[in-house]
């Protein structure tokens, strides 16, 4: 009967010794010789009839080296199963070498693997403190929501000529020189953008320009800061070469447009909130600012999310067999790794690992479930956002929504991204509720500030 030993030889690393006799593997390879015999096609041998011997010697070494690693992963596998060891990956072989096994010589035989073991670790949810923002609505925002929405629902028309920073220009942009000639082979590119986009010393260029008219221009004084990025990347071009900004670009309008903002009243305002009863722009105004405050909500939600995982990083400590991982790297992947490879992946490797022990318990401990119905409604979910949020486009044909559920319930990798990101947001709900929460009110600007300085 095969034994299996068990050796500690680091930080959560063991070594297992596999140990199986003869008699545990040979009765099961002259079964299987047996059967190749009745179905193996050999010249000059009636199919069922060939001798046992003459199928020896043609396939003994493979059948026998199939016979005994079997042996082998069966043993390794019931020890893992009722010692209950949770391990990392699969066990590694420490002597992959298999050319030892000898048909001729049958006997007892000795293999060695290594595993890796999955720490065990202290979390406790409510001594994580995270700090809650709560960002102020203010009135210019809800008017820079108005007006947006104004343009958005507005009509759009095509005056002669450039009258205002708030027209629409169709525009080609064509490399030149210094003095506006185009460059054989230069960059050409179509756009589209408003006047108040250039920078506001530039503007007046344009004021009066009609359609075929040209501007020439230079990157770095036609645009701010922010725009020239846009622009250069547009382009195919970059800010982190400085040459780039001091290019010039003929402009040449193809066409000159409007919007005119939609009225404020209630047809706009039904446009805009079909399922609420707006009669005056005071009420509109509230709605809007409803909006951005449910928006602003799950912005600080996420960014709480983002504190949680950094603190569940950062804070819990969390061993890890560093040796085997750093050899399963290099060798449990499609293709074999340097250790010198291995050792630049392992830290990454190591905080993906960290948070999936962590948020793995924390999934346990609060019993999440994601069940084949929340993964149907992330897919319906999903064809609203695609038709941007117009399903009630699709009439009453509730089926072809239903069709569509099934049909993606079907991708089996659909299926996992939705059940991970699925019950990573159910996660982090339930943690949500249970950490040490401080509220503290915050503008706008200081809250992109942060989420843009410190994300993951």
């Amino acid at each position: 009967m095969a034994t299996v030993t068990r050796e500690n030889i680091g930080l959560l690393n063991d070594k297992l010794t596999v140990t199986i006799l003869k008699d545990d593997y040979y009765p099961s390879f002259e079964q299987s010789l047996k059967k190749y015999a009745k179905t193996a096609n050999i010249p000059g041998f009636r199919k069922g009839m060939v001798p046992v011997g003459v199928v020896k010697k043609m396939y003994g070494h493979g059948v026998f080296t199939e016979e005994v690693l079997k042996n082998v992963e069966k043993s390794l596998n019931d020890y893992l199963t009722s010692e209950k060891l949770e391990i990392f990956a699969q066990p590694l072989p420490l002597d992959s070498d298999a050319s030892h096994i000898n048909v001729n010589e049958p006997k007892d035989y000795t293999f060695n693997f290594e595993v890796g073991l999955k720490p065990e670790f202290e979390l406790d949810a409510s001594k994580i403190k995270v700090t809650r923002y709560k960002i102020e609505v203010t009135e210019a925002m809800i008017d820079e929501e108005v007006d947006r929405l104004r343009v958005r629902n507005g009509k759009m028309t095509e005056p002669e000529e450039v009258t205002n920073d708030e027209n629409v220009l169709n525009v080609t942009f064509a490399e030149a020189d210094a003095d506006g000639n185009v460059l054989e082979g230069g960059i050409v590119k179509d756009n589209s953008l408003l006047v108040k986009y250039f920078s506001e010393s530039f503007r007046s260029n344009f004021h009066g320009k009609k359609k075929d008219d040209t501007v020439l221009i230079q990157l770095k004084a036609a645009f701010d800061e922010k725009e020239l990025d846009f622009i250069l990347t547009d382009l195919g071009l970059t800010k982190d070469n400085k040459e780039d900004a001091d290019k010039y670009f003929k402009l040449t309008i193809s066409k000159v447009g409007f919007v005119e903002k939609a009225e404020l009243d209630e047809t706009f305002f039904i446009a805009v909130y079909p399922n609420k009863e707006i009669k005056t722009t005071e009420e509109f105004r509230t709605a809007v600012k409803e909006e951005i405050e449910n928006y602003n909500a799950a912005q600080s939600s996420n960014q709480v999310h983002d504190q949680i995982y950094h603190h569940l990083l950062d804070h819990v400590h969390i061993d890890l067999p560093e040796s085997f991982l750093k050899r399963w790297i290099q060798t449990g992947g499609e293709k074999p790794k340097t250790a010198e490879e291995a050792e630049t992946e392992y830290p990454s490797f190591a905080s993906q690992l960290k948070w999936s022990l962590a948020s793995n318990k924390l999934m346990e401990e609060n019993k999440i479930e994601v069940l084949p119905e929340d993964i149907r409604d992330f897919a319906k979910q999903q064809l609203f956002q695609y038709m941007g949020g117009q399903l009630g486009a699709l009439g009453d044909n509730q089926q072809w929504i239903e069709d569509y559920a099934n049909r993606m319930m079907q991708d089996k990798k659909f299926v996992e991204d939705s059940y991970h990101r699925i019950s990573t947001e159910k996660m982090f709900s339930a943690v949500e509720k249970l950490v040490h929460t401080t509220e503290e009110l915050i503008s706008a600007e200081d809250f992109a500030s942060k989420l843009h300085h410190h994300h993951h």
